[in-house]
């Protein structure tokens, strides 16, 4: 996004008369088409001049004075319809230059903002398009060798050869329960099954299928040139170790997952990934915190960091053997925080990177 601020904003008083409005200008007009009028009048009773000459003057005075605040008025709207006619056939990169401190600058800004935002969702449309197809291509392409070899007897249909195509197919499932996760942060709200668990036998249970789908994605690598990593190691640290928490197991797997794999990805060789539980400042509610190795995120870049398909701006965000993701992971824990009510952010840390998720936990019962 550019740095436009939103109509109304900035310091500009929104409604009633502005030192530079329109309404002013318009006023400003009429009284000042009156002064030359009585100005003219009272020298043509002084002077004796003619009257009709005197109504010629003032008339072209006025149409001069007219002409010069109407063209101020219609320049810049026909600048907006240029620019929004290149909109609508698709070229986002124009602009209306906005410097005006009128109701036609808000309106400036506005469209702006309009085709900043409609060229930020065209380039997620064709990075989306990009990224889906990058990512269906390896398990599409190692399914059907897979088929194609026992097609043509090269390989028999064994449980080892069966056991490989189902790994491509599960990786096929994965891709489109991420575009299921998607559409679902399009939508709106999904109802919450929240519970109570306990976290350290809970969050055991996240780490030990991270370890085993980095495992699964190491034997799918290794016969169809995808990237993995298999040599991060994951802790967990949970206090006390009895500690519960109160929300919906299913979402909050999807943010830990999705944490525990950023983190992975963006991990020196042999690094350490730290999921962390403590108890929250409210009944049942929970602050987790997961923390890497690797070479942290930019504070200009704190803000981007949720954003779609954003896949950060280090020189080298991944670790050897990542294929990068589809910058998806991240925006899916915060959706699904914020169906909570919680909160999730980077924060300071003196290595690495640190996000950190806070749940509310039960409830506030009414007074």
């Amino acid at each position: 996004m550019s740095g436009r601020g939103r109509p109304g904003t900035g310091g500009r008083p929104r409604g009633g008369l502005r030192p530079f409005s329109i309404k002013t200008k318009l006023g400003t007009l009429v009284v000042v088409s009156v002064f030359i009028t009585t100005g003219l009048l009272m020298i043509a009773v002084r002077t004796e001049t003619e009257l009709r000459f005197i109504t010629v003057f003032s008339v072209i005075a006025t149409l001069l004075i007219t002409q010069f605040v109407a063209h101020s008025l219609t320049a810049p709207l026909d600048e907006m319809n240029a620019v929004a006619r290149s909109i609508s056939h698709g070229d986002y990169t124009r602009r209306v230059r906005d410097g005006r401190r009128d109701e036609l600058g808000d309106l400036a800004m506005t469209i702006n903002l309009m085709a900043d935002e409609l060229e930020a969702q065209d380039r997620q449309r064709k990075e989306l398009v990009a990224n889906v197809s990058h990512e269906l291509r390896t398990p599409i392409a190692g399914l059907r060798a897979v088929l194609e070899n026992i097609v043509d007897g090269i390989s028999a249909a064994d449980p080892e050869t069966m056991r490989t195509a189902l790994r491509q197919t599960e990786r096929l499932g994965r891709l489109v329960e991420t575009l299921l996760d998607l559409s679902r942060l399009d939508n709106g709200v999904v109802p919450l099954k929240q519970r109570r668990f306990e976290v350290w036998p809970y969050l055991s249970g996240v780490l030990k299928e991270a370890n085993m789908v980095s495992s699964a994605r190491a034997e799918l690598a290794s016969g169809s040139g995808s990237h993995t990593r298999t040599d991060v190691h994951l802790a967990l640290d949970v206090s006390p170790p009895e500690l519960t928490a109160h929300a919906d197991p299913e979402r909050i797997h999807q943010v830990v997952a999705n944490l525990i794999d950023n983190a992975v990805k963006h991990s020196p060789p042999h690094g350490r990934v730290t999921v962390r539980a403590r108890r929250g400042a409210l009944p049942e509610s929970l602050a987790l915190e997961v923390l890497d190795e690797g070479p942290g995120i930019p504070e200009s870049e704190w803000h981007r960091v949720f954003e779609r398909f954003n896949r950060g701006a280090v020189s080298a965000p991944h670790g050897p053997g990542s294929d990068g993701g589809t910058g998806l992971g991240l925006a899916i824990a915060r959706w699904a925080v914020d169906l909570h009510g919680g909160r999730i952010g980077v924060a300071e840390s003196p290595r690495g990177c640190r996000i950190l998720v806070t749940l509310p936990g039960l409830p506030a019962l009414p007074h």
